[in-house]
């Protein structure tokens, strides 16, 4: 609609009257003989006056024999020129007073001249009141984010006191404001108490009675915009299932503040998008909280796509206060998951391989790799990597023999000829005459270690034998015993290497003190494999075991003096 015609209130449309009815009178025309100008619409209030002329009427000041108005109901009602009538008709002005809703309705002026004939339609509509605020009767509004506002009467009212010599009266929210009788007020530096409902009501004289004729408009402040280059904030990649349904974004940024100049949409092939069957587009604007931020969304959905759309050249045009940007996006079909599927099966199962391969090996890495780290060289003054404290075995002969095999034989020389370790055992190096109290305490601080040899049977069924000689203070619960799970279950000087030979038997662990119980429920014995032929080899994974709980390094070499 064009702007003179939104600020007269009214619309303006080219069509026929499209009615049978011919009129005459006074040897006029008749209706479908006159040219039709069109029709012109207002909204009244009640109560007040209303002179129109119609807007296209080059002089309306003619003698009233040129024109004849009447109102189009279920029947013509012609409108008297006598002035005494609240309505009534002057040369070419058509006068509605005191306006009632009864008034509401079409009316139409035939105007004769030179023997041509015009029509000149009107539509009126009046409101009790109670409407003076609703945005049916305002005249649109004022919104911008000038820092000076003016606010201007309306046109349809300006006419009015231009022609009939009124005068003006301004009010704010139905307030009178004093001293304002222009056909514009002028607000300086306005603010958000400036803000509301500004009237102007124009008085005029007709027949030496004041009549009343008003506009209003509505004022809203803006907040101050800052518009920008459009910048187009989607990405140009968009995939898609062919035969699925995808939703193109394309989303632009326009500045600060500026819902009215930004605008996303989408061109396809160079023309702007039409919806059509199976394809849709929608725009959003909105100002983000608290950021203000302007930024228009348009979406174009694609229903079912197709192998064509992938052919498509889809662009997202973004359309600023100064300036328009655009992009061109690429419909791409979506990758099938199956080779990453695939490829992360593929990743999980050798993830699986490496971590049951490095469990396997961990000892031997650990073996490989300890020499290396400094923290598992520290040296310290001990003499002994291990004290071996052991079980006597029961009256099995074959027990028996393993038993003496394994310590006298086997023992030593894995652990000191091959790996350079340094062992204390009972009955090999103890030192004749020396107290064995004294000893076993002496020998205990001095070893980094306490190896733990651990067999089947009661205790009850122990002997000593002259294979394996040994002594009470080496039984279980003897003072070896005591002063090994001392020091490593209360002064936490020493770890423990727990090794079984043979067979737990029925009785399990359940006969060995309760200190020595609690050491196997924390880490489990070693068993020495027997049957293996491997077993007394130092690379087998037995003995790799147990060089993995002993120290990194061998006890340094000491002179039998210094043994002794």
């Amino acid at each position: 609609m064009p702007v003179a015609l939104m600020e007269l209130r009214c619309t303006t449309r080219q069509e026929s009257l499209g009615s049978p009815n011919r009129i005459e009178a006074k040897g006029r025309h008749t209706a479908t003989d006159c040219e039709d100008n069109g029709l012109e619409d207002f909204n009244l209030l009640e109560g007040e006056a209303f002179p129109f002329v119609p807007s296209d009427l080059e002089d309306w000041k003619l003698p009233d024999e040129h024109f004849l108005w009447y109102k189009n109901s279920s029947k013509i009602e012609y409108i008297s020129s006598d002035e005494k009538e609240r309505i009534h008709y002057h040369s070419g002005a058509l006068l509605f007073l005191n306006l009632s809703t009864e008034d509401s309705g079409f009316y139409t002026v035939q105007y004769n001249r030179s023997g041509q004939c015009d029509n000149y339609r009107l539509e009126v509509n009046v409101f009790n009141a109670s409407y003076k605020s609703d945005e049916v009767i305002l005249f649109g509004k004022i919104e911008n984010s000038d820092v000076n506002k003016q606010v201007t009467c309306p046109d349809s009212v300006k006419f009015i006191c231009d022609d009939f010599n009124g005068r003006f009266t301004w009010y704010k929210d139905f307030n009178i404001l004093k001293d304002r009788h222009g056909d514009s007020i002028r607000i300086a530096n306005a603010n958000k108490d400036d803000e509301g409902i500004y009237t102007c009501i124009c008085t005029w004289e007709h027949n030496h009675i004041l009549y009343n004729s008003s506009g209003s408009r509505r004022l809203l402040l803006l907040e101050p915009s800052s518009p920008r280059e459009p910048e187009i904030l989607s990405n140009t990649d968009q995939f898609a299932d062919e035969g699925a349904e995808t939703k193109l974004n394309c989303s632009v940024f326009c500045g600060f503040n500026t819902p009215k100049d930004c605008e996303a949409s989408w061109h396809v092939n160079g023309q702007p998008f039409v919806n059509t069957k199976g394809y849709n587009q929608t725009i959003k604007t909105i100002t983000e909280n608290p950021s203000k931020r302007t930024i228009s969304t348009a979406i174009l959905t694609i229903e079912r796509v197709s192998a064509k759309d992938f052919q498509e050249k889809f662009e997202c045009v973004g359309q600023g206060f100064y300036e328009e940007k655009r992009a061109v996006f690429t419909l791409k079909r979506r990758a099938t998951i199956v080779p990453l599927v695939i490829g992360g099966l593929c990743a999980l199962l050798l993830s699986v391989f490496l971590a049951m391969l490095v469990k396997y090996f961990a000892i031997d890495l650990a073996l490989l790799f300890r020499p290396y780290f400094p923290l598992s060289r520290q040296k310290d003054a001990k003499l002994f990597d291990a004290y071996v404290v052991y079980q006597t075995p029961s009256g099995d002969k074959a027990a028996e023999d393993m038993f003496c095999q394994f310590v006298t034989k086997i023992l030593p020389s894995v652990l000191e000829e091959k790996c350079g370790y340094r062992l204390f055992i009972h009955g090999r190096d103890d030192i004749p005459g020396e107290d064995r109290l004294e000893l076993v305490e002496d020998r205990m601080k001095q070893s980094r270690r306490l190896m733990v040899i651990l067999t089947s049977g009661s205790e009850s069924e122990r002997e000593v034998t002259d294979i394996c000689p040994t002594s009470p203070l080496n039984s279980v619960g003897g003072f070896d015993w005591q002063v090994g799970l001392h020091q490593a279950l209360i002064q936490r000087e020493m770890n423990v290497i727990l090794i079984q030979l043979g067979d737990t038997g029925p009785e399990g662990y359940t006969h060995l003190p309760p200190g020595l119980q609690h050491l196997i429920r924390c880490s489990a014995p070693i068993r020495w494999p027997e049957s293996s032929s491997s077993a007394a080899m130092w690379k087998s994974r037995f003995w790799k075991r147990v060089r993995y709980l002993m120290p990194a390094k061998p006890a340094s070499k000491s002179t039998q003096s210094l043994i002794i």
